[in-house]
Order: structure tokens, then C-alpha cells, then sequence
């Protein structure tokens, strides 16, 4: 017998093949967040349990629980509500809001009393933790350990660096900030936000100044990775946590918040670093 293949267009029975066409799905240029849904979820490092990753209007991160409550249940001072992917801490009229998973992850040991409902739902997410805790599925993060001293003239682990009028903390080395858009691959881009043929920031020793209405710091001084002589676009490009070639493509989404923190020399005492790192690991007099 001879074979006869069924036609390109057609499955194995003859029944048609339908080819949907591939959307290309872009983020506006005027929406205030990049972050496609994707990039949103994760899990807390000490509870293990579900949270969704949300910016505020000051493009600080913020953990959200991943369900609503009922509004009437939750505290004022708790209640948030999602806006175009921004996150904002009041809310919005409705019947249901969002609450911090701060407020709710059993690690906290607040003792306020948030009604009935929150509790419940805190001893939900407790025996969910405890279940993945016993089954091997989840280990809580380690505690910290003690930092080195801020004499240390090894690049620091979370550097302060300064740009646009503002200090932020990294997350990891300078060198290892790796660009959080979406390739066409729908994969996180692998490539650095220090590029090596781009203008560079330099390692200074600047003020470790208070903000207003903190107090005065024991260390006059502390290591900066001063970013604040580039051009604003280069600055721009850091704050978005962008390689360059990102950074020319305003269509392309994010799979993943960015990685700064607002600096406050209180609560980031520990990163603080008073002498400069070593020329090898930091990029010290290039401009």
C-alpha cells in the first residue's frame, strides 16, 4: 500500500490544523509600570508562602498577599489596592482590598490585633508554611550573617550607589546587576548593567548624611558609587535596571522589579563601607 501522508495544513486524521497567529504583546509608553504579571510572583523567603511583587508610586517594591479580603475585615492602616500595576496604601472604594504579606506571614511577631478574619487567614498561611517546611518543599532563609567590616576593601556585597539626586541600594555587587527586561526569547535578559563600551560611575568617599530630621551618623564617611556626573539617560538606564540595548527598546517588559532599595544610613548601617574598594573589583577613576 502506498502512504499518503495527510497534507501539511491537516492533522494525521485529515481534521484541519489551525495555526493561531502569535500576538505581539508590547507595554505602552505611558503606562507607569513595565513589570509584565509573569515577574510578579514569588515566594517569602521565611514563610515560603505565595506573594505577588508590586511597585509603589515611589517605585519602592512592595509584597502583596496574592488573594483579596473583604474590606470591612482589614484595618485601615492595612488596606492597599492595585492601580495600573502600581500599588498604593489606601483603598480604592470598593468592597475588597489587598494587605501587605508582612502583615500576614507568620514569621512576624506583631502583637496589634488586626480582627478576627486577619488572624485566620495568618493561621492558614502558618500550617501552609509548617506543611512545606515538613515535606521538604520550602527551608527558611538562613539569618544573616555578621557583616564584614565596613574597613573591608572588598567590593561590597550591597553597594550604595548615587544617582538622579539619590542614593539606593543595590541588592548584589555593582558588576553582578543584571538587566531585569524580557527577551524575545521571553526570558530574563542575561546581559549587565555595566557595559563595558558605556560611560562608567566612579568610587568615592562621600558624606554619609542623615535625612532630615535623623540623626547624626558615628561615620563621617562612607564608599559611594557615584553615578550622578553621567547623563541623565545613563542615569535613567540605571535606575530601570536596563543593558543598553533595553534601554533603546521602550516596548520591552520586565520580568522582574528592579533591585534598588531607597538608602537610609540607619536602617543600612551594616553596608555601610568607609574606605574604597580595591581598583581590580571596582571601577575607581573611570568616569
Amino acid at each position: 500500500m502506498r502512504p499518503n501522508p495527510a497534507p501539511a495544513a491537516c492533522h494525521w486524521d485529515g481534521s484541519p490544523r489551525t495555526i493561531r497567529p502569535r500576538r505581539s504583546l508590547r507595554v505602552a509608553a505611558t503606562s507607569p509600570s513595565r513589570l509584565l504579571r509573569a515577574g510578579q510572583s514569588g515566594r517569602c523567603r521565611w514563610c515560603g508562602n505565595r506573594i505577588d511583587w508590586y511597585q509603589r508610586g515611589d517605585q519602592r517594591p512592595i509584597a502583596l498577599h496574592p488573594a483579596e479580603l473583604a474590606t470591612a475585615q482589614v484595618p485601615a492602616s492595612c488596606r492597599w489596592h492595585v492601580s495600573r500595576g502600581i500599588a498604593h496604601p489606601h483603598g480604592d472604594g470598593t468592597a475588597w482590598c489587598r494587605i501587605p504579606h508582612a502583615v500576614l506571614c507568620p514569621r512576624s511577631a506583631s502583637t496589634a490585633r488586626m480582627g478576627l478574619h486577619v488572624e485566620a487567614v495568618r493561621r492558614q498561611l502558618a500550617v501552609c508554611s509548617r506543611r512545606l517546611i515538613d515535606t521538604g518543599a520550602f527551608t527558611p532563609a538562613a539569618p544573616a550573617p555578621a557583616g564584614e567590616p565596613s574597613s573591608s576593601r572588598d567590593r561590597p556585597a550591597r553597594p550604595v550607589v548615587q544617582l538622579l539626586l539619590g542614593r539606593y541600594l543595590a541588592d548584589r555587587p555593582v558588576e553582578d546587576i543584571q538587566c531585569v527586561a524580557q527577551t524575545r526569547h521571553r526570558h530574563r535578559c542575561p546581559q549587565p548593567v555595566l557595559a563595558p563600551h558605556t560611560p562608567q560611575g566612579v568610587w568615592t568617599l562621600l558624606p554619609a548624611s542623615p535625612r532630615c530630621g535623623q540623626l547624626a551618623l558615628p561615620a563621617a564617611m562612607m564608599a559611594v558609587y557615584d553615578l550622578s556626573r553621567l547623563p541623565y539617560g545613563e542615569q535613567l538606564r540605571w535606575r530601570t535596571q536596563r543593558c543598553p540595548a533595553h534601554a533603546a527598546a521602550p516596548g520591552a517588559a520586565d520580568l522582574a522589579l528592579a533591585g534598588w532599595e531607597v538608602f537610609d544610613p540607619l536602617l543600612h548601617a551594616e553596608h555601610l563601607h568607609t574606605c574604597l574598594p580595591q581598583p581590580a573589583t571596582g571601577h575607581q577613576g573611570q568616569s
